[in-house]
């Protein structure tokens, strides 16, 4: 693939974790000069990657490693339900940081990480309609992506910048269960994301685009995200062999799935096991 003509120095968030781990081949491999900001030093870094350590919470650190970067990739925050003070620290502060940073650094182009749990309440089959569906968060975590959705709209409309804020099924190299079957979002894809979102061409504005594979068990509208150049191509199907479809997901009416369950308490970490991984 021929080396980009712009961006050309992408800003990584999470730059340690799961979703910018899968991500960095397809940056590197494409010629884009790569940060990965992080509490936790990214390993193995290629020639055309840096390695950044420190928060997204603080300004300093942020206006630091956003000079020169003409694209962001914010991926960084805590990725399933904790203490609203922990969320709101780390989810909602920290993505008003980044976007404060790439505004006095005259980064016009950041693509924010935001969730089905935004919208967890909604029943699974909204999702099929082309027009984007309010907030109605089903976890802490929920509402901070839809502050996450909030900031973005405000520092686009506010600034002339292009944020897209992608609401991610799920990440991951590939799908592990039925309900992933339709919500997977692959690396490649992940990939072809950031480069619509990140690309000079479209509108500056909030585009609101759900972040699935074209999955053919997929639940969601892909047109906001072909609006702005993002078409997905490849499909958890091809994975259905090696997965359990055969008993049902009991959770498969709402889109934030066990999460808008009685079950799924608020304000806790409901996975404690995964703290490890």
């Amino acid at each position: 693939m021929a080396a980009p003509s712009k961006p050309i120095t992408v800003a990584v968030t999470g730059g340690a974790g799961m979703m910018a781990t899968l991500l960095r081949p397809y940056l590197a491999d494409a010629g884009y000069a790569v940060r990965l900001l992080d509490l936790a030093e990214a390993p193995g870094p290629r020639s055309n990657e840096s390695v950044h350590v420190g928060s997204v919470t603080d300004p300093e650190f942020m206006n630091a490693a956003l000079a020169g970067v003409t694209g962001v990739v914010h991926w960084g925050g805590l990725h399933r339900e904790k203490t609203w003070e922990e969320i709101v620290s780390t989810n909602i502060t920290g993505t008003q940081v980044t976007l404060e940073a790439a505004r006095r650094n005259g980064v016009d182009r950041v693509l924010l990480a935001s969730s089905t749990h935004a919208v967890g309440f909604h029943p699974t089959h909204a999702a099929a309609a082309d027009a984007v569906l309010a907030p109605r968060p089903d976890t802490y975590y929920g509402v901070s992506k839809a502050a996450v959705e909030a900031l973005g709209s405000l520092y686009a409309d506010k600034f002339g910048m292009k944020v897209v804020s992608a609401r991610i099924g799920t990440g991951g190299e590939r799908p592990e269960n039925l309900r992933t079957l339709g919500s997977w979002l692959s690396p490649a894809d992940s990939f072809r994301l950031v480069e619509a979102a990140l690309s000079a061409a479209g509108a500056p504005g909030h585009h609101v685009v759900w972040a699935v594979s074209a999955n053919s068990r997929g639940w969601a509208s892909l047109e906001a995200g072909r609006a702005i150049g993002f078409e997905p191509q490849d499909n958890a199907e091809d994975f259905a062999g090696d997965v359990d479809t055969t008993t049902p997901d009991e959770w498969a009416a709402l889109l934030g799935g066990a999460w808008a369950g009685s079950d799924h308490k608020v304000g806790i970490d409901n996975y404690p096991h995964l703290a490890a991984k």
